[in-house]
C-alpha cells in the first residue's frame, strides 16, 4: 500500500512567518489563508506565530487563536512524518469505519490527533473524504484510499514505519 507523498518543512521562524504573512495580508479577510500558508511553510502553527499574525492584521491574539483552535486542519505541533487521516463520516461509520479507527487506535497505541512515540504517524479524524462510495475512506499523506480495512492499514502502517527506520 502506498502512502501519497511526503511533504518537507522549513524551519520556524519568525521573519520567515513574517514574509508568508506579507504575501496575503492586504487581501480581504485573509487570516484563514494566512494560516494555512503558514501550516504549509512549517507544517504546523507555531504558537510563537500567533502574535505575528495578529499584530500584522490588527487582531487580537486571542482572536487568531479562536481561529486556530476552532478548526480541526489546524495543528500547533509539528505532526509526524507521516499523517493518517480515517473519516468518521455517517456513509463510512455505515460500511465499518468505527471498527476501523479501533484498529487503528489500537495498532498504533495513541487517540485521534496524537503521534506516535517514535514520530512515525499522526493519526487525525475527518468527517468526509467525499469518497462515499468507496467506504471506508482514509487519507495518507493526501493520497485517497477507499475501502480500506484493518489489513489495508495495517499494510499502510507497516510501510509507514519502514519507511521511518
Amino acid at each position: 500500500m502506498q502512502w501519497g507523498a511526503r511533504r518537507s518543512y522549513e524551519a520556524f521562524s519568525p521573519e520567515r512567518a513574517g514574509e508568508v504573512i506579507a504575501l496575503r495580508s492586504s487581501e480581504r479577510g485573509p487570516l484563514i489563508e494566512i494560516l494555512r500558508d503558514l501550516q504549509a511553510t512549517f507544517g504546523y502553527l507555531d504558537p510563537a506565530a500567533t502574535p505575528i499574525v495578529a499584530e500584522a492584521l490588527n487582531l487580537s491574539e486571542a482572536e487568531v487563536y479562536g481561529v486556530i483552535s476552532f478548526y480541526a486542519d489546524f495543528r500547533t505541533e509539528p505532526a509526524g512524518r507521516r499523517v493518517l487521516q480515517i473519516c468518521r463520516a455517517e456513509a463510512c461509520q455505515a460500511m465499518g469505519a468505527e471498527k476501523l479507527c479501533a484498529h487503528a487506535r489500537k495498532r498504533l497505541g495513541v487517540d485521534f490527533g496524537s503521534t506516535t512515540p517514535d514520530g512515525a504517524i499522526t493519526l487525525l479524524e475527518v468527517f468526509c473524504l467525499g469518497n462515499c462510495a468507496l467506504s471506508p475512506a482514509v487519507l495518507a499523506d493526501g493520497q485517497l484510499i477507499g475501502r480500506v480495512d484493518d489489513s489495508t492499514l495495517d499494510e499502510l502502517i507497516e510501510a509507514a514505519e519502514l519507511a521511518s527506520r
